[in-house]
């Protein structure tokens, strides 16, 4: 294995984040099943204005250089009337600005040209089912797959980096690889199978078991090498990065030492029609070490910050204590940077300094966010080749 499985971060995370993700607006014309934000047709009066969020801008600057990278997101940032001037504003700042808009009729042609004009980094679109009647359904309002689509697209022509986002859930879960082939098809920067997390309008939605989530994970690994895949709240994906790199090596049979089930070999065989089973890239994307208040941290529309959008617990707020100060002192982050502090099992694995588990998801069915990952199916210890995972378990000097 002549490179590492998993991507360490290049900075000292508990000095700065890899990203900072800005909850802009709550205010979407959508009605998607999973909304975390809830999202209402009309804006908060309570949101950061123009002035407000030009200083958390500098703020996310003053990390030092390089800035994080800086997502505006929603709700639906189009909504905001100064989104145009904050992404300039943010390119003047150095603070690298990438925005994350709902499927909209607001995804117009000449909207993204203008966002691309103000100095957007990058796009990132949400793609929820391979079919208008599989994605609109989810995402509440007809007409949203086709929107989706055409910006997609178009962000490509004007030469913008396009992230793609699928929430997987037992809506599409046996669509997963037709997903994948209309990435591939369309071409993507990265594609990020979002793992749901029981918050907001997604407490509703039913949770995958342990075990499917493993099939899961090892059929996005395995896509890698025809698209960029990566994952979001599913963080054991890194332990199953390196649990192939080394089965891999040793020539032994993934399915059989990982024990996967039927719901992988259905997703690896209707890949295979599809024509995703044929490597159309030479390495894998490694996914990158970043966790909630380990690499991330969320700013809401009020100006709260959190350790993840999806863990709702609050450190403080930009409007009164500086970013930067939050992220590096205040007690949620510097507990959540700590795997001694996890519990279960997830405090006795081997992998919890590299995966550490959803603590998004562990607080939104425990309550506690140091609670075991409820999603995960490994045993601690059960890896058969221990040897080989201490190699790759231990951090570079």
């Amino acid at each position: 294995m002549s490179a590492r499985p998993v991507r360490r971060q290049h900075q000292d995370v508990t000095d700065k984040p890899f990203i900072v993700i800005w909850e802009s607006t709550r205010a979407c014309p959508l009605a998607c099943r999973h909304c975390r934000a809830q999202a209402v047709p009309d804006r908060d009066p309570r949101e950061l204005d123009t002035e407000a969020a030009k200083d958390l801008l500098h703020q996310v600057a003053s990390f030092g250089h390089p800035a994080p990278l800086f997502v505006i997101t929603g709700g639906d940032p189009f909504q905001r009337p100064d989104l145009l001037e904050l992404i300039a504003h943010g390119r003047q700042a150095g603070v690298p600005v990438a925005v994350s808009p709902s499927g909209t009729p607001t995804l117009t042609a000449e909207n993204l040209r203008a966002v691309h004009e103000a100095g957007a980094v990058g796009l990132s679109l949400s793609l929820d089912g391979p079919t208008a009647t599989l994605h609109d359904g989810f995402r509440g309002v007809p007409g949203v797959f086709r929107w989706t689509l055409d910006a997609w697209d178009t962000a490509r022509a004007l030469g913008m980096k396009v992230q793609i986002n699928t929430t997987v859930s037992r809506h599409n879960l046996y669509d997963l690889p037709e997903i994948a082939a209309l990435v591939h098809q369309h071409g993507v920067m990265l594609w990020s199978a979002f793992f749901l997390v029981p918050t907001g309008r997604g407490r509703d939605l039913a949770a995958l078991t342990p075990a499917e989530t493993e099939d899961v994970l090892n059929f996005v690994y395995d896509v890698g090498l025809t698209i960029p895949a990566k994952t979001t709240e599913a963080h054991h994906f890194r332990r199953v990065a390196v649990q192939r790199a080394v089965l891999a090596a040793r020539g032994e049979d993934h399915v059989e030492a990982l024990g996967l089930g039927p719901l992988y070999r259905r997703l690896r065989q209707h890949a295979g029609e599809l024509g995703l089973g044929e490597a159309t890239r030479r390495v894998r994307r490694p996914p990158l070490d970043v966790n909630a208040g380990r690499g991330f941290v969320f700013v809401s529309h009020t100006g709260t910050v959190h350790p993840s959008g999806f863990l709702p617990l609050g450190a403080g707020s930009v409007r009164t204590r500086p970013l930067p100060e939050i992220y590096r002192e205040s007690e949620l982050f510097v507990g959540l940077r700590d795997p001694d502090r996890l519990g279960g099992k997830c405090g006795r694995c081997e992998f919890r300094r590299l995966c550490g588990g959803s603590r998004s998801r562990a607080h939104a069915v425990t309550g506690d966010p140091y609670a075991e990952e409820p999603w995960c199916a490994y045993v601690p210890g059960s890896f058969p080749h221990q040897r080989e995972l201490a190699a790759l378990l231990t951090p570079p000097s």
